[in-house]
């Protein structure tokens, strides 16, 4: 009898896209859905990053560098040492996008069994990066109630056993929209320091901080040189997710060393992607203020919206383009099929991301969603009238 693997029959299936097919029968019935289940931006690319493609004279496509460009490495270690991360184009490895930034980030660092902590709720990929590196997640619960702030250093301690390598934070983050302060994250670096772990650090959020202090790297912590892990992505910054380009930063020689050993077992990231990221480091600085306060609008439309419907919970992300929403529902999952299987209105319907899968911790999330605010206010608007409507039509409510 033909068999899968342990690792296939454990990786989990995405609450993001698991709901595709539900969502394609509906269009297939004449409704409109609104994806706000997908970090899938719909503001456009900046023109740098377009003309960098259309300009293209070359005759044929070869491999890059398994490394990555290095006139792009060059360029980005330029636009890291302009936010005071000082780093040059050696310490600096593209990537298939940020996904495999933190996969690779993990099969260097870590042996099976070990643990790593991650901040829950978290980008729930993580999961299936675990899942492929055979690594224990140990998940660190924090509350809607409190907007999902880092508990006390305490209680991080808590978590904190021989078998722990790591500790994988999402800032700002990704699904709760969370930003992080400068003074939590020293309290982690002293974490890190102490138990001599790694700090894997996803920033491809950084951009679309919604403060008046700017954005805090784990990568500005001092002492840390050698624990911290940089994790990014050209996707959300630029708006350009299909291009499929990210990079693993650190100053740490030996895991940079064994990166690109693994960057060399893949060959190479894609070259067009790499020419359209390189093209992008030219994006003016006005592109980057219309895209946040466009995020803003949204986001403050869409957070007043919510917390008008009854029953219904959503703290103010300070970052990323998230938000993870309670619901007086007693499954989102049936919830959300329900909204593509069964619910209309007006012609309409909503397609969001339930939030069991954003847990590690069995049981959690169950009557939670994250919500994306990626459309036009216009669409967002008409969004949220179709989810007030279908709470109150659920059969599953429960207030």
């Amino acid at each position: 009898m033909l068999t899968l693997s342990r690792k296939a029959d454990k990786m989990p299936a995405s609450p993001i896209r698991k709901l595709v097919p539900y969502a394609e029968e509906a269009k297939k019935r004449g409704v409109k859905v609104y994806h706000l289940n997908i970090g899938q931006p719909d503001i456009d690319s900046p023109k740098e990053a377009l003309d960098a493609v259309r300009n293209l004279k070359e005759t044929y496509i070869p491999y890059p560098h398994s490394a990555g460009i290095e006139s792009y490495r060059k360029g980005l270690a330029k636009y890291y040492q302009n936010i005071n991360i000082n780093v040059n184009e050696n310490e600096i490895n593209i990537t298939t996008g940020g996904s495999e930034s933190l996969q690779i980030a993990l099969a260097v660092t870590c042996n099976p069994e070990d643990e790593v902590i991650v901040i829950e709720p978290f980008y729930t990929n993580y999961n299936s990066f675990a899942v492929q590196n055979d690594i224990v997640l140990k998940p660190f619960s924090t509350k809607i109630e409190d907007g999902f702030a880092l508990p006390s250093v305490d209680e991080f301690r808590k978590v904190i056993t021989p078998k722990t390598k790591g500790i994988i934070i999402c800032n700002p983050g990704n699904p709760t929209g969370t930003l992080y302060t400068k003074e939590s994250l020293i309290e982690l670096g002293k974490i890190a320091k102490e138990n001599n772990l790694y700090i894997y650090s996803d920033e491809v959020y950084r951009e679309f901080c919604y403060t008046d202090e700017p954005h805090f790297s784990c990568m500005h912590l001092e002492g840390l040189e050698q624990n911290v892990i940089l994790l990014d992505s050209v996707s959300k910054r630029y708006s350009m997710c299909g291009v499929r380009i990210g990079a693993i930063v650190s100053k740490n020689k030996a895991v940079m060393n064994a990166v690109l050993r693994y960057a060399q077992a893949r060959l190479c990231s894609p070259a067009i992607g790499q020419i359209a990221a390189e093209g992008a480091l030219q994006t003016p600085q006005s592109y980057f203020d219309a895209v946040r306060e466009e995020y803003i609008n949204r986001r403050d439309v869409m957070i007043e919206a919510l917390n008008k419907m009854e029953g219904v919970l959503s703290p103010m992300p300070m970052g990323a383009f998230y938000t993870i929403a309670r619901l007086p529902v007693d499954d989102s999952d049936k919830f959300a099929q329900w909204l593509l299987e069964e619910f209309q209105y007006e012609n309409q319907t909503v397609m969001v991301a339930p939030a069991a899968g954003f847990y590690a911790t069995p049981g959690k999330g169950r009557d939670e969603v994250r919500i994306a605010y990626v459309l036009k206010i216009e669409d967002l608007k008409n969004a949220m009238k179709c989810l007030e409507v279908a709470l109150k039509q659920y059969p599953g409510r429960t207030i």
